[in-house]
C-alpha cells in the first residue's frame, strides 16, 4: 500500500512538473530578460520537492518523465536532449549539495547549484551538437541568470517545504 501511494504521488508530481513547464513556455521571459535560453525553472521546484521528500529515485523519475513528455508534447528531439542534459546534471548537483544540507548548504545554495548545473549541462549538450566549444563563452551569462532564477525557485520551494512540514502531507501519504 505504501508503495502505491508513492507511485501515485510521483504521478502527481510528474503532472505538476509538466504543467509548470507548459506554463513557463507561455511566459514571455525574453520580453523581461532579452537573453536567449533564460527560463524560470519552475519545474525544478517539483524536482527539489521529490528529492527532499521522496528521494533521488523519485526525483530522477519525475525529471526524466517530465523532460520526455514535455518534449513529445511541446518540443522535439533536440529539446529532449537539451532538457535531459540540464535536468540530469542539475539533479546530480542538487543530490551532492543536499548531502551538506543544513551544515554547508541551505536550500538556497542547493537550488542555485542546481540552476547552474542545469545551464552547464545545456551548454555541454549545445557544444556536442554544434561540435564547437565556442558556445562556452555564453556560459557566464547563463550562470548569472541561473543564480537569479535559482534564488527565485528556492524562495518558492522553501515556502512550499514549510507548508508541507506544517501539514505533514507527505507523512500522511507515505
Amino acid at each position: 500500500m505504501e508503495n502505491m501511494k508513492k507511485i501515485a504521488l510521483n504521478g502527481l508530481l510528474i503532472s505538476l512538473a509538466l504543467v509548470l513547464s507548459y506554463m513557463e513556455s507561455l511566459f514571455p521571459t525574453s520580453l523581461i530578460i532579452p537573453i536567449p535560453g533564460i527560463k524560470l525553472g519552475l519545474a525544478n521546484i517539483v524536482t527539489m520537492f521529490a528529492l527532499f521528500y521522496l528521494g533521488f529515485v523519485s526525483a530522477l523519475t519525475v525529471s526524466v518523465l517530465r523532460c520526455l513528455l514535455a518534449s513529445l508534447m511541446f518540443g522535439g528531439f533536440s529539446s529532449l536532449l537539451f532538457s535531459l542534459s540540464g535536468a540530469f546534471l542539475a539533479l546530480i548537483a542538487m543530490q551532492v549539495l543536499k548531502l551538506g544540507h543544513g551544515k554547508l548548504f541551505s536550500l538556497l545554495g542547493i537550488s542555485i547549484g542546481g540552476a547552474a548545473a542545469h545551464n552547464t549541462g545545456q551548454i555541454i549538450m549545445a557544444s556536442l551538437m554544434m561540435r564547437n566549444t565556442a558556445i562556452f563563452a555564453y556560459l557566464p551569462v547563463l550562470l548569472l541568470a541561473g543564480i537569479v532564477m535559482g534564488l527565485l525557485t528556492a524562495v518558492v520551494a522553501q515556502n512550499l517545504f514549510c507548508l508541507v512540514d506544517k501539514t505533514h502531507v507527505v507523512n500522511r501519504l507515505g
